[in-house]
């Protein structure tokens, strides 16, 4: 795997777009960018045949890069582990164990395939493809994943002092350097936070586990060696340290402190790993399997790879990545979330866009930019929409670098690109997760959103949010602040329940013509009728499209909220030549955090076509579908919802219903045969024996232990997993789950092993909680959901499902109110909303949902009336009307935008359109804009006129 490295830019070098294209450019290219002669044969050459050349050059570069096959296998086997290894036995394969931590899938290498073939293997294969107990199989490809650090660090200098001084973005200790702090980590420190008790994995080419600033905080529990099957991550050596990647990035985040050696990490009390895993081929099982390294012991995955960064490709995790992602939010970190820290790029020389890598694009990872220390943006750095926040990093030859470890004991002062980004932020993650162990993976990115500022950040693209938040497509939300952070961290309370909300699918095919832009609008309630799914306050918003286009680098695509943000899904890309479009790509934008979901949504689609494509060519558009994300309560209220519920819904739980019985002891099975228990004999126990051996006891003092068979032993207690029998002084064999227990029955158990949880009333062990209970870690037991819980989590006010006559709301189960009505926290009761409201969440009218007859929605409040600039307009699905802003140069509007019936200062009003104020002596000039602004040059009667007009006007 190659490093995302890239040579500096140099004064001398020839413009970034045009360099590159001569990097690549093969040898027929010569015409284009060759030599003074080959330039002398293109001056002679006849169109035509200058026409054949483009295409055949088009063609040559367009030919996509034919996929590598490995000899290993992920297969989903039905019957679990011992299933596998017997399939694996008899169809010749090695079974290398479960895929992380996915359940019934496996790896099975065969090692009498070719290694590395271009076409994929058959024949032998499709006997295990065509077994029964094979639901799923698929036949490894090495992916292309490229280290974001920049390509050509300068020559590594070694120092053997500490690098303190030098680490300008952490603190201004010296007068003599520009000096940028305002992440303000030191003042985090301050505080108290430095990493304790978290634990933090590097994924990456390895980390060099007995380095002097890693050494001390090495976590072997949190490092695994993917590639050669070991519990070593230590990178392989070699003459040119091409594996420093990992080491890098690991002292960046926890460097012990004060050992007199480099550098301080920003966690430096943190637990530090590493998984090897870029340093041999990357395929999806290779990546399922890093991601899903130890997930409840693991806090924080940091990763400064991706797919490459050369402008033309569109790539993600596969099938079984995607999966460990959603594993591990799910239920990593005890069901509160892994998080996973991405790096964004270091595509912007090739002008690529960061939308196009599913890693960064994902709404399970926080992808992270980076800025130059005179907070201008590198010359290496993607723009997408996706980008939460930033951090500095390297920039031009001559500005600074980042100070961090190396290889062989040693530190470097050239660390660069987004590949440093990522682990400054998964270090000052580690100093929240102190201060507040309890945060989820999506509190993570509240608190990110949140705290983060736009600062001396330069960008011409800085936009206000519906919101109030600024955020841009080059630095998201602006510089982290760690002391920000840990700050909030404290204090903060879980944010509410995700919900997602399919808020459109369009299905309707649209032509996508060169030069034009395709406009297609939707009106969602952000599924307002459905509680489970409602959207009201919005984080991450997803547009899944799928697209023909026979050049893929000449679309752009954008989305305006209903509050008006436009977010850039996707730019142009100049080396993007392929004609395979985009297939279900999910784009996806964090620009919306915190807007309000309900309203107009406009995907706007447009296709500027390059000089090396027939702009006759037609693009399409097949369908698209909105995908919102948020929560139905605002997440930064500093009360819990579910806090405040329970005290309002205490009333006396009733006592379980003899049915529920039934269903735990369907989970139990049949008592097991008595089985040898190997603890430690106890030999004064015996009454009398056979023999001198433990296991030739004929009469015990107290209980004996074993079978006839096996033998038994005498003991003065029973171990964990039995009982103690008194009639006949034998240790019986608790009901399978049972740590301790009373008898041998299913509802005998007084505690239970682990992986089970005790259920008090009936005295079983069961795997899963039945529903109106819930299971409580900490106690292993199952305890009862609240009154007006069908099914909850974590604590008896979550709920899950509410029971009938109760509604969700945040994290807990209210009672049913009509409509017109809210329920209040105060009063406990159901209350009238505000007259302007139909719907609402609270008394005031800022708090309606709906508006009632006769109001019109302005900008999120219920109105009897628009203001000056808007007009009433009707709205499919709607009762009510919103207010629609109308065009520029009016100042009031009837019945459409562009329909004026008063001016803005600086235009007269013509025939319902407000034109320019200008002395004009031609009276055709006058009526040509007024024939122009009514679009009324293509109707017959104006034909001649706008060619005799039109035209000599401009």
């Amino acid at each position: 795997q190659a490093g995302r490295t890239a040579p500096a830019p140099s004064p001398q070098q020839p413009p970034p777009a045009e360099a590159a294209l001569k990097a690549k450019a093969p040898p027929t290219a010569q015409l284009l960018y060759g030599t003074a002669g080959a330039a002398a044969r293109c001056q002679t050459m006849r169109p035509s045949e200058a026409w054949l050349l483009l295409l055949a050059l088009s063609a040559c570069l367009a030919a996509p890069p034919r996929p590598v096959y490995t000899n290993h296998w992920a297969v989903q086997v039905l019957g679990g582990p011992g299933e596998a290894a017997r399939l694996a036995s008899a169809y010749g394969y090695v079974n290398l164990g479960q895929i992380g931590n996915l359940e019934n899938y496996y790896h099975f290498h065969h090692s009498r395939t070719i290694r590395r073939s271009t076409l994929s293997s058959r024949g032998r294969h499709n006997f295990l493809r065509m077994d029964p107990k094979v639901k799923w199989l698929q036949q490894q490809e090495v992916k292309r994943r490229i280290k974001r650090h920049i390509r050509g660090d300068p020559p590594l200098i070694h120092f053997n002092d500490p690098m303190w001084s030098k680490m300008w973005y952490m603190h201004c200790g010296d007068k003599n350097n520009r000096c940028r702090s305002e992440m303000n980590i030191p003042a985090a420190w301050q505080r108290g936070y430095t990493g304790k008790n978290v634990v933090v994995t590097i994924l990456d080419d390895g980390i060099e586990t007995s380095h002097p600033d890693l050494v001390q905080n090495y976590d072997p529990q949190a490092s695994y060696d993917v590639n050669d099957n070991d519990c070593d991550p230590s990178p392989r050596y070699d003459a040119s340290n091409e594996n420093k990647h990992g080491t890098r990035c690991a002292g960046q985040v926890a460097a012990k402190a004060n050992n007199s050696h480099c550098i301080v990490g920003i966690a430096y009390n943190a637990r530090i790993g590493g998984v090897r895993m870029l340093d041999g081929d990357v395929t999806d099982v290779v990546e399922a399997k890093s991601l899903g390294i130890r997930p409840d012991y693991i806090d924080i995955y940091s990763a400064s790879w991706g797919p490459d960064d050369d402008g033309k490709t569109v790539d993600g995790p596969g099938e079984l990545a995607k999966q460990a992602f959603e594993y591990g939010i799910k239920k990593g970190r005890k069901g509160l979330g892994s998080i996973f820290v991405w790096a964004s790029g270091n595509g912007g020389r090739e002008g690529d866009h960061c939308s196009c890598d599913g890693y960064t694009n994902s709404i399970y990872t926080i992808s992270i930019s980076s800025s130059t220390d005179s907070g201008l943006k590198p010359w290496y750095l993607e723009e997408c929409a996706s980008t939460l926040a930033t951090t500095y990093s390297s920039g031009a030859f001559y500005e600074q670098k980042i100070v961090t470890t190396d290889l062989r004991h040693s530190c470097t002062e050239g660390h660069t690109g987004t590949s440093v980004s990522a682990p400054i932020v998964t270090g000052i993650i580690a100093l929240a997760l102190e201060a507040n162990p309890s945060l989820t993976w999506r509190d993570v990115q509240h608190l990110i959103v949140k705290t983060s500022r736009p600062l001396h950040l330069k960008a011409n693209d800085w936009k206000i949010n519906g919101a109030g938040r600024k955020v841009s497509h080059l630095y998201g939300y602006g510089l982290v602040n760690a002391e920000a952070i840990v700050m909030e961290a404290k204090k903060w309370k879980k944010a509410p329940t995700q919900h997602e909300c399919i808020g459109s699918s369009d299905r309707t095919p649209r032509d996508i013509h060169a030069d034009k832009m395709v406009r297609t609008t939707t009106v969602t309630n952000a599924c307002a009728n459905h509680y489970d799914q409602r959207v009201v306050y919005l984080e991450h918003v997803i547009v899944r499209v799928s697209i023909e286009h026979p050049r893929r680098g000449d679309l752009q695509i954008n989305l305006t909220s209903p509050s008006g943000t436009e977010s850039q899904l996707l730019a142009r890309r100049a080396f993007d030549i392929s004609n395979e479009g985009f297939k279900n790509w999910e784009f996806m934008t964090v620009h919306c955090w915190g807007e309000k979901a309900e309203g107009e949504w406009t995907l706007k689609i447009h296709d500027t076509p390059s000089h090396m494509r027939n702009p006759e060519r037609r693009g399409k558009l097949k369908e698209w579908s909105l995908i919102l994300y948020g929560t139905a309560e605002h997440p930064y209220n500093t009360t819990s919802p579910h806090h405040s519920q329970s005290r309002m819904l205490e009333i006396s739980a009733p006592k379980m219903e003899p049915s529920k019985a039934a269903v735990f002891q369907s989970q139990m099975e049949v008592v097991e045969e008595e089985e040898e228990y190997t603890a430690e004999y106890c030999f004064p126990e015996k009454i009398s024996c056979d023999g001198p051996n433990a296991d030739q006891c004929l009469n015990c003092i107290h209980y004996s232990l074993g079978s006839v068979k096996a033998g038994r032993v005498c003991v003065s207690s029973c171990p964990s997993g039995y009982f103690g029998e008194n009639a006949s002084r034998r240790c019986r064999r608790c009901q399978k789950g049972c740590e301790t227990c009373t008898g041998r029955g299913r509802n005998q158990c007084t505690s239970c092993q682990r992986g089970f949880y005790h259920h008090q009333e009936s005295n079983a062990c069961v795997v899963f909680c039945p529903a109106g209970f819930y299971a409580d870690e900490s106690q292993k037991l199952c305890l009862e959901c609240h009154q007006s819980c069908k099914k909850c989590a974590s604590d008896p006010d979550k709920h899950i499902l509410c029971k009938d006559g109760f509604s969700p709301l945040g994290a807990g189960c209210l009672p049913e109110c009509q409509p017109g009505m809210y329920f209040s926290k105060e009063t406990r009761k159901c209350e009238r909303c505000h007259a302007s409201c139909q719907t609402c969440v609270g008394p005031g009218k800022e708090a309606c949902i709906q508006c009632a007859k006769e109001f019109h929605l302005h900008e999120w409040r219920c109105v009897p009336a628009c203001s000056q600039g808007f007009y009433p307009e009707a709205v499919p699905s709607l009762p009510y009307k919103v207010c629609t802003r109308c065009d520029e140069s009016c100042s009031a509007c009837e019945g459409s935008r562009d329909n004026c019936v008063k001016c803005k200062e600086g235009f007269n009003l013509r025939i319902g359109s407000c034109i320019t104020n200008v002395t004009c002596l031609d009276a055709f000039k006058t009526l040509c804009e007024i024939v122009k602004s009514k679009k009324l040059c293509e109707m017959k009667l104006f034909v001649q006129l706008c060619c005799q007009t039109c035209l000599m006007a401009g």
